[in-house]
């Protein structure tokens, strides 16, 4: 696998290509991002196995969003039936990625129970909000500062795997060592992409509000309410984009044999 070094202003770019993706077929991708998260909602209500079962779906569910992605870039038909697409080309390596996965976030949480003696654990299995107390001590957030650091090199070696194992034939192992690779090599595009997409989804709204704030407690409710709205219908189909334009420009546009991956 040849994986291209890009300059740092293609961060913002996959974020621009991806945005021209939704544009081109807004109801469809906005379609596959919602239908991606109500499958794994549905998963998850399945008594004892749905918790287990869920994020074992993530990459082939994710690689069914990314060849409707294709799709839309090569200006093929699409339909939603392509939903379950994922599901139906080198499964076993793509459950074992979310396998792997699931092993390395529960890694990470298994490092932070060291640090705040299993708050944040704690907090993410029960939804239970920490007490003031908890958050002067600063363990809390000495743990959240630590998963933040473990989990960035966890995100680099799953970025492109579910596209390296289903569209490559890579095996799992592979695919996560040249997904590591390719995400080092263009940290620096990287970079740019994270903080575009943290100005778009928190910082500009956040600006937002604060100025509505300034005027009165009814225009900020109200924009709060009209903000949701492009954030969801908007945003993450352009984030969902995003990833495909990420891997087209690192890996090079998928070549037409990869065509029924």
């Amino acid at each position: 696998m040849q994986a291209h070094s890009l300059p740092a202003a293609r961060g913002w770019s996959w974020i621009v290509q991806g945005f021209r993706l939704f544009r081109s077929n807004p109801a469809f991708l906005t379609f596959m991002v919602i239908g991606y998260w109500l499958v794994l909602m549905a998963i998850n209500l399945v008594p004892f196995l749905g918790a287990l079962a869920a994020p074992l779906c993530v990459p082939a569910l994710s690689v069914s969003v990314m060849n409707g992605c294709r799709a839309l870039d090569r200006g093929e038909q699409v339909n939603f039936g392509m939903l379950f697409s994922g599901f139906q080309h080198n499964l076993r390596g793509l459950l074992m990625l979310g396998a792997l996965y699931t092993a390395g976030s529960l890694i990470v949480l298994g490092v932070t129970f060291w640090v705040d003696g299993g708050l944040l654990l704690e907090m993410m299995l029960t939804g239970k909000a920490a007490e003031p107390d908890t958050l002067r001590e600063g363990r809390l957030l000495a743990a959240l500062q630590v998963a933040l650091l473990l989990t960035v090199p966890l995100l680099m070696a799953f970025w492109f795997s579910p596209m390296l194992t289903a569209w490559n034939g890579l095996t799992p192992a592979k695919s996560v060592f040249f997904s590591f690779v390719a995400s080092w090599r263009n940290w620096r595009a990287f970079l740019v992409y994270g903080l575009g997409v943290a100005f778009l989804s928190a910082v500009l709204p956040g600006i937002v509000l604060a100025l509505a704030g300034l005027f009165s407690a009814w225009l900020f409710r109200m924009l709060a309410a009209a903000l949701t709205m492009p954030l969801v219908f908007v945003f993450l189909p352009t984030l969902f984009g995003s990833f495909y334009a990420s891997y087209r420009d690192v890996f090079g546009t998928p070549k037409a044999r990869e065509a029924l991956a």
